[in-house]
């Protein structure tokens, strides 16, 4: 961690804050949203139905805006954005605890989406501008400060919540006014040439924006090649989580499993993210750092594949080990796949931007792989019923490593066709 710290005091003062930030966004985050599906339909009583339907609307609020919060944030400069999309977020949660009517729920849940589609392509975009040509890097310890968040967040929420769930909306409805009140600070004001392309980019128009980022068909190709890297990763989620519970049952032994994954998942990156880029860095092209990245998250499904051809123990020991072991090798070879990919990922789509409208194009991408995630997942869970009901334990594994080495073949079909180092087409305003 020392090595980490000592490469973030390396880059300037908005860069640091912003990682910190990222930080402190999740912590906030992952600190409630675990909770607040057992809140809704355990303290408020909702259906299954309901609960559905005010997670769901924060998610698709915040896919959905994710194109407009990165336009906006193009046109009125990153900060704005940022802190706008904290401010919205502190409301969002401070009402989740305090209201019980289905309007005022789904408004609260809105607004926690919406927050998210505001500030996200904002940060990074801003990442991306300040960091300059050490942008890879900066994008590695951003993914560290990012799962920090996500592993710390749960833990702290559960303590939380186990005195009073509308503490910990409290809490984090506070992380992140204290947020907003830092970043409206401490972040520090654009330069005068980077006032100047924005100034470029408002004159554009939305519109404008939209439909020159949306004709930058090398970025769309790219975006569409990376969906199956998002279903993948989210597996940890789902997949992993569901196969960990049909071996090891729903007790203890369940719940300790799959809290294992999330740290396997979390700690691995924390861990080697600066490492794995590093290395990645001196010996492998940027195109195929992507490549392999994919590659490696298709074959994280390996193990599975082959625990199913193997017999299941009765009980004991073995059985805990059959359920738990494959799953977190699995786990394991997901987060190091994210970890080569994900900086170049993050840097390819400045590139293919032309670093023009860089909100914009990152807005987008985010609403292209968050589309895919829904559908992936619709797919994934479908194949885990169909293998139960045919009795082909194999079938999604197969599936999903089909998937990422698909996705590696299609990002080597853009690398060899050039696709992956063109830039957007002429006319497009260029922004902070």
């Amino acid at each position: 961690m020392k090595g980490t710290l000592a490469q973030v005091r390396s880059y300037e003062r908005s860069v640091q804050l912003l990682m910190v930030n990222q930080f402190t966004i999740n912590l906030g985050f992952y600190m409630l949203m675990p909770y607040l599906a057992a809140h809704l339909s355990g303290t408020l009583g909702l259906s299954g139905l309901l609960v559905g339907l005010i997670l769901g609307v924060r998610n698709f609020s915040q896919q959905g805006m994710f194109l407009v919060g990165g336009s906006l944030a193009d046109r009125f400069g990153y900060k704005p954005l940022i802190v706008a999309g904290c401010v919205l977020r502190t409301a969002g949660f401070a009402t989740l605890g305090f209201v019980d009517s289905l309007p005022a729920l789904l408004a609260a849940s809105a607004a926690t989406g919406l927050a998210g589609a505001l500030f996200n392509p904002a940060v990074r975009a801003y990442l991306a501008a300040d960091a300059k040509e050490r942008r890879v890097e900066a994008f590695a310890l951003f993914n560290v400060f990012y799962q920090a968040g996500i592993l710390l967040g749960p833990l702290v929420g559960m303590v939380l919540t186990g005195v009073d769930f509308q503490i910990t909306c409290l809490v984090s409805a506070g992380i992140f006014a204290l947020l907003s009140v830092v970043q409206f600070r401490a972040l520090p004001a654009r330069r005068t040439d980077d006032t100047r392309r924005r100034e470029d980019g408002a004159r554009a128009g939305l519109r404008s924006q939209w439909r020159l980022v949306f004709s930058n068909r090398p970025f769309l190709l790219f975006s569409a090649a990376m969906i199956g890297s998002y279903v993948l990763s989210f597996q940890v989620y789902l997949a992993l989580p569901l196969e960990v519970r049909r071996l090891g049952g729903d007790g203890e032994f369940g719940t300790a499993a799959v809290a294992l994954l999330f740290a396997v998942s979390g700690l691995s990156t924390i861990l080697g993210q600066t490492r794995v880029t590093v290395w990645c860095k001196a010996r492998v092209e940027p195109d195929h750092a992507l490549i392999w990245g994919l590659v490696t998250m298709g074959l994280a499904f390996v193990p599975l594949l082959l625990a199913t051809a193997m017999p299941v123990p009765r009980d004991g020991v073995g059985l805990w080990l059959f359920a738990a072991v494959p799953p977190a090798l699995s786990a394991l070879l997901l987060a190091l796949g994210t970890m080569i990919a994900y900086p170049f990922e993050m840097d390819t789509i400045v590139r293919l931007s032309g670093d023009r409208l860089v909100a914009t194009h990152y807005g987008l991408y985010n609403t292209i792989c968050g589309v895919g995630i829904t559908l992936g997942n619709l797919l994934t869970g479908a194949s885990l019923d169909a293998a139960r009901a045919a009795g082909m334990s194999a079938l999604p594994w197969l599936c999903l490593l089909a998937l990422g080495l698909a996705c590696a073949g299609a990002l080597y079909g853009l690398r060899r066709t050039g696709r992956l180092t063109a830039a957007v087409p002429e006319g497009v305003p260029t922004t902070a």
